[in-house]
Formats: structure tokens, sequence, C-alpha cells
């Protein structure tokens, strides 16, 4: 790996740290405004609405330009959206916007890898990217939750105070906010200096019209894939699962172990340290074309899920969370560069991974409905958690019993 990956590897994790910190920035500052519970898990909707509605243009921008000009782009938008909140904008239209830059910028952080490496760098780079991007959620979670935190952000909001110039900041989900900013203006600064790859598979056409059909064309295709339709069908139920298990921690931490919601958002990062460890082993152990081969590890980490109901003791609480992000990281990682690279072979990067943010945020966009119907029913957090690990382990199983043996069913 040279200079230019690790670029890239930067750029990914300041942009990914900003991200995960905001998230409970803006959580915070909606329990300042006095939200009702069922706002958190919209918040993330507003957030990956964007990934769904503008799936067929996203992957046609981002093979469009030289992808480290469309991260720069993208950081830029974000930077915007995390600004519209510290200046007033309610936090559910201030993180759609937010979610806006990340819809735009997902296809380019992943597609240059496809235009960048070689196949057989492919799971060795996604488990850079991966370890680092959860790298970032680890921090994120941790800055966001010290940030947030009263007894460390008041002081700090001392500090910050500027004789006869008010600056705004009066709160520690503002003091948080800004901090935030300065990360997304580094993102964007490392952008800047990422390598310039030559543009792969550019859009026959900008027409909105053509590019609906050509992001159909693609949905179908990879669908029809037999390994493109096994790698898509996990990695969508995962990240679905993944995003809601965060919200899920935190309501859980609160019941289970009396955690304010500054500690509460430093024990996800636990579940993130797992997603690390999980993806260096997947990078050790598991070749390209045995992917197929980790699903039954999915059906595990439901099982895993159903696990915390009972637990009480904060140290059990840790060591079952990084399990659990273990086995996330160790089946998603293989999967993922399985798909990419059936995606880049059949259409381009930018594109497969665009109809990959599609289905994966849709996903998401079902799964954290569903939760915040429950939440609006004041359903028991040990019911919700219950419903969850038997969906997650059900659909694994299910996936398991018709793909198993697909990997012998299409050539990597």
């Amino acid at each position: 790996m040279n200079l230019g990956f690790y670029i890239i590897l930067a750029a990914q994790f300041l942009s990914a740290l900003a991200d995960n910190a905001l998230l409970f920035a803006a959580i915070a500052l909606l329990k300042d405004l006095s939200s009702p519970a069922w706002h958190t898990p919209v918040l993330q909707q507003s957030f990956i609405i964007s990934y769904i509605v503008l799936a067929p243009f996203v992957g046609a921008f981002a093979d469009s330009l030289p992808k480290g000009r469309v991260m720069f782009i993208s950081n830029i938008i974000k930077l915007a959206g995390c600004v519209t909140m510290l200046v007033g904008v309610h936090p559910l239209i201030a993180y759609c916007l937010v979610g806006l830059g990340a819809a735009a910028y997902s296809p380019a952080k992943y597609g240059i890898l496809t235009e960048y490496l070689a196949p057989d760098q492919l799971v060795k780079a996604n488990s850079w990217m991966e370890g680092l991007t959860v790298a970032a959620i680890v921090l994120g979670a941790l800055v966001g939750g010290i940030l947030i935190t009263p007894s460390i952000a008041n002081p700090l909001l001392q500090l910050w105070d500027v004789p006869l110039i008010d600056t705004g900041i009066d709160t520690p989900p503002e003091l948080a906010i800004t901090v935030i900013v300065l990360i997304y203006i580094a993102a964007a600064i490392f952008n800047l200096y990422i390598p310039r790859v030559a543009i792969d598979h550019k859009p026959l056409s900008r027409s909105p019209v053509f590019l609906v059909k050509d992001f159909w064309h693609c949905f179908k295709l990879l669908w029809k894939d037999p390994l493109g339709q096994v790698s898509l069908a996990v990695t969508t139920l995962f990240w679905g699962a993944g995003a809601t298990l965060r919200l899920l921690v935190l309501a859980w931490a609160a019941v289970a172990l009396q955690y304010d919601i500054g500690a509460a958002a430093k024990l996800t990062a636990w579940v993130a340290i797992g997603i690390a460890i999980g993806s260096v082993l997947a990078a050790k152990f598991i070749k390209l074309e045995h992917s197929v081969k980790v699903l039954p590890v999915g059906i595990a980490m439901g099982v895993a899920v159903l696990m915390m109901i009972p637990v009480t003791n904060s140290i059990l609480a840790i060591l079952l969370l990084i399990a659990i992000g273990a086995m996330g990281g160790y089946f998603v990682v293989p999967m993922n560069a399985l798909l990419q690279h059936r995606g880049h072979l059949l259409m381009g990067a930018g594109r497969s991974i665009a109809v990959q943010n599609f289905n994966e945020n849709l996903s998401i966009f079902a799964m954290l409905g569903l939760y915040a119907v429950m939440q609006k029913l004041e359903l028991s957090i040990y019911l919700i958690i219950t419903v969850f690990g038997l969906l997650l382990s059900g659909i694994m199983a299910a996936l398991y019993k018709r793909h198993g043996h697909d990997q012998d069913k299409g050539r990597i």
C-alpha cells in the first residue's frame, strides 16, 4: 500500500469521526429541546433518506469526476449541515443536509478503492477501511460522549468565553458541534491531496430520466448475479441491524446500567472495537473466493444480541458488545469486498456502490422506523431487543439456507 492509499484512509477517518460524533451531539441537542424519545430514530432516518432518494444520481456523480474531488465536495456539504445545526436550525433538518453530503461521499470513498487497487488487495484494503472507520466510530462516540457530558463540557465552555464577544456557544451540544466543524474542515483538506485516478465507467448521460433507468438496470443486474445477490442481501441486513443496534445500546444502557447519555454513547464504542477485531480476523483468514462461508457468524450475532437481556454488569456488557461487534466485522468485511468486486466488474464502482447504499439504507430506514414505532408505543426495551435479535438471526438463517452454496455458482 502506497502513500495515496493512506491519504484516502486519513480523509475517510476524519470524515467518519465527525459523522459519528455529530450523531451523539444531535441526540443531546434533541434532549435539550425536550423532543420525544422517538425523535432519536427519526433523526437517523433524516440522515439516511438522501441515500435512498438520491441513489440513482450519486453513483453517476461519483463516476463522472475524480473521486477525490467528489469526496471534497461532499465534505463541504456535510460541513454546511453541521454549521446550520450550530446556528439554530432544527437537528432533524440540519442532519438531513449532513446526510446529503454523506450520500454523495459514500460511492466515492469505496469506489476509489476498486479503481486504485488490484482485486487481490481489496479484502485487505477493506479491512483497513473498515478498521479505521470503526476506529472513527469509537473515537466519535468517545468525543461526542465526552463533549456532551456537563461535568466536562461546562469547564470547557468557560474557557471558550471571550470577553465582550458573544460566541453563541453556551451548551455542551453546541460545544461538541463546534469541535466537529473543525474536524470536517480537516477532512476536506485531506480530500484535496487524494491521488487522481482515471475516470472509469463514466456515465453515458446526465439526464435524470436516463440515470433512473440506468440505476434500475444496475439494481436488477446486481440482484440477478448469484454472488452479487448474496453479498448484497447480507450487507443490507448488517447495516440495517448495525444502525438500530447503536440506538438500542443507548436505550438499554439507560435501563440496565443506569447510564446517562454521555456514558451510554461511550459504551457504543465497544461494539465498534469488536467490529475492528472482526475486520482484522476476516482480512487474515477469509479469502475473497470463500466469502459466503462466513454467513453462520451472522446467525450467531443475532443470538448474542438476545444475551443482552439479562446483563446488568458493566464489565459483562462491554465483553458482550465486543463479541457482537467482532461477529459483525468478521462476516461483513468479506461480503463487502465481494460485493464491490462483482459490482465493479458488472457496472462500475460508483454505480454499484450506489445500488448497495440504496439497499442498505432502505434496510436502515425500515428498521429504524420499526424501532421508532415500538418506542412510540412505549414497549419495554427488553421486548425490543428480543424482536431485534430474533429478526436478525432468522433472516440470516434464511439467507444461509438459500445462498449457502452460491459460491460455486458464480466466478470471482
